[in-house]
C-alpha cells in the first residue's frame, strides 16, 4: 500500500472544485425555509425564560431588596415572561409556515428534478 499515494489523493480531493449536487441544493432551501422561524424561536424563547427567571427571583426575594414595590416589579415582570414563553410557539408556527411558503415553489420544481432524474 503506498500511503504517498493515498496522501496525495486527499490533499488533492481537497483542492479540486466540486460541483454541487441537486440533492446539497435542496437541503439548503429547505434549511434557509426554516432558519428564520428557528433562529425567532430559540432567542425569543431564552430571552422570555430569563425575563421569567428574573421576575420570579424579585417577587421571591432571592434578588432585589426584598421591599413591596421590587415584589410587585417582579410578579409583573414574571408574567410578561409567561406571555412570552407563551405565545413563542404559534410565532414560530407562523414563520415557519411563511417561510415554507416563501420557498415551496423552488423546493418543489427541485425535487421534482431529482425524483425525475432517477426513474
Amino acid at each position: 500500500m503506498n500511503t504517498d499515494k493515498i496522501y496525495a489523493e486527499a490533499i488533492a480531493n481537497e483542492y479540486s472544485v466540486k460541483e454541487t449536487s441537486k440533492v446539497k441544493a435542496l437541503k439548503r432551501l429547505d434549511r434557509k425555509a426554516k432558519s428564520t422561524a428557528n433562529i425567532f424561536g430559540y432567542t425569543f424563547g431564552v430571552v422570555m425564560a430569563l425575563v421569567l427567571g428574573v421576575g420570579m427571583c424579585l417577587s421571591m426575594n432571592v434578588i432585589g431588596g426584598g421591599s413591596q414595590l421590587i415584589f410587585i416589579a417582579g410578579i409583573i415582570i414574571g408574567i410578561v415572561g409567561i406571555i412570552g414563553v407563551s405565545i413563542n410557539y404559534p410565532i414560530y408556527k407562523r414563520l415557519l409556515e411563511n417561510g415554507k411558503k416563501k420557498y415551496a415553489a423552488d423546493i418543489i420544481m427541485l425535487a421534482k428534478e431529482i425524483s425525475e432524474a432517477e426513474e
